[in-house]
């Protein structure tokens, strides 16, 4: 991989990381046209460092809820802040749970298949679908009434849950766990906030674990191909500048409740991956 096709991967990564089309389904999908072909730990790997330049990334435009948030956790204030920090915890659970125990497993599905791409872009398209016509067009025909209750712990875990699912490339872990929020009854833009911090930690535990791997790399891993230091470099602020400008725009579609268009391109993405 030269430092070209990492640039143009690093912005595929900082737009679809935030826009509900699958970032890990996009970086496959534009691997094959690029005719970049990675071993499944290097496609991993490279996947991995630039998630944790778009989680950099949504730190940086919510800052002004992140770092409150923090605050009143390590002072213990016991506020909403606090227990919001607890039921982000408690959703990472299951996502940590599948990559403790199935990370081969996980791996094996970043060998570039497009037929599982294509197949769970669709079911993102329909998971739009189901939580548009379910909860939100009620919602903006009728802007005075409540729109959404608050995030409670069940919601959280199941939220969770369809975070560690949407570890395959092609559902799109943003409109999977959105979608979920939505369909539950949570609030659309509580919801969002929610989905793009609880993957800060999970994508950041993951990234300083692979950087020690690069530091002190063993002997396996040393015998490992490399992807190259430029290109991570490239790919990573490429994916941290382009996902700073995609998290304020998506925040804002949300808000207008326009995320069911975005069905209509994972449908076109998915046929033609599958066609592909």
């Amino acid at each position: 991989m030269d430092w070209i096709d990492a640039l143009i991967l690093g912005i595929i990564q900082g737009l679809s990381e935030y826009l509900p089309i699958s970032s890990s389904g996009h970086l496959e999908i534009f691997k094959q046209i690029l005719g970049v072909h990675l071993d499944p730990d290097a496609s991993l790997e490279f996947s991995i460092m630039l998630h944790v330049a778009t989680v950099l990334s949504t730190i940086v435009i919510l800052w002004h809820e992140f770092y409150p948030l923090v605050v009143s956790f390590f002072t213990v204030k016991r506020d909403d802040r606090f227990y919001t920090v607890c039921k982000i915890l408690l959703s990472c659970i299951p996502v940590g749970i599948v990559g403790a125990f199935f990370q081969k497993d996980v791996e094996e599905f970043f060998k570039g298949n497009l037929t599982v791409v294509g197949i769970c872009l669709i079911v993102t398209a329909a998971l739009l679908c189901f939580a548009y016509f379910t909860r939100t067009r009620a919602a903006i025909k009728n802007p005075g009434s409540p729109q959404g209750r608050d995030i409670t712990w069940l919601d959280a875990f199941i939220i969770g849950c369809a975070q560690a699912i949407a570890v395959l490339p092609g559902l799109s872990r943003s409109g999977t766990t959105i979608a979920t929020g939505i369909i539950l009854g949570d609030n659309r833009e509580k919801v969002a906030q929610f989905s793009f911090l609880m993957v800060i930690i999970p994508i950041l535990g993951k990234g300083l674990l692979d950087l020690k791997d690069m530091i002190f790399p063993d002997a396996a891993a040393s015998a490992a191909p490399s992807i190259g230091t430029l290109p991570l470099v490239v790919g990573f602020l490429a994916s941290f500048i382009v996902g700073c400008i995609a998290c304020k725009w998506m925040l804002d579609i949300i808000k207008k409740g326009k995320l069911v268009w975005f069905a209509v391109y994972c449908v076109i993405a998915g046929i033609v991956c599958l066609i592909w």
